[in-house]
């Protein structure tokens, strides 16, 4: 920075304190695009970095009347779009790490879940395999194929009452063996 806009800039800014509001649009003139691009160099997006620029005007504003020495407006203004700049990036990291964080739980998860329901249908398979070829056939038109009691008793040419009775005892069988086996949640 030279010694010319030290001096302008110095200027600009006792004129501020002192009262006149013009000043500011000066200061602004001067320096708004050097703040944005200072923005862009760090948080390499030209929309955060305007919206850092702005941010740190409306600091400027409320902090300026506090500033001693106005020649060193340039070094103070640019300290706070970089403080503003670097808050953004921890705060983006963070909430980076957060989603990071967050799939990988999800993923863990849905892992387990799939895990814990691949168990549960293996041995879920495994206990039907076990009941009475009857009541296996009855299940499986029941539950995997989703026909009526009228349905399956039409198709193995027994009464409504019979396919109820072998899916009763099937469920039963299952409810008896599955509790048996020692399957963690």
């Amino acid at each position: 920075m030279s010694a010319k806009q030290r001096i302008r800039d110095s200027k600009l800014v006792s004129d501020y304190q002192a009262g006149d509001l013009n000043a500011l649009n000066g200061l602004v003139k001067n320096w708004h695009k050097t703040f944005c691009e200072k923005a862009f160099w760090l948080v390499k997006d030209a929309d955060v970095a305007k919206d850092i620029a702005q941010d740190s005007w409306k600091t400027i504003i409320a902090k300026i009347n506090d500033l001693k020495i106005p020649e060193s407006f340039g070094s103070w203004a640019l300290r706070i779009v970089y403080t503003k700049s670097i808050d953004w990036i921890n705060l983006n990291n963070k909430t980076i790490e957060k989603h990071q964080v967050y799939s990988y739980e999800q993923e863990l998860t849905t892992t387990t879940v799939n895990t814990d329901y691949e168990d549960l249908k293996r041995a879920l398979l495994a206990t039907v395999k076990k009941l009475p070829k009857q009541q296996q056939v009855v299940i499986k038109l029941f539950y995997v194929e989703d026909y009526s009691l009228k349905d399956i008793s039409e198709m193995l040419n027994i009464s409504i009452g019979t396919a109820k009775s072998r899916l009763f005892h099937a469920r039963e069988k299952l409810k008896t063996i599955l509790k048996n086996i020692n399957y963690e949640n």
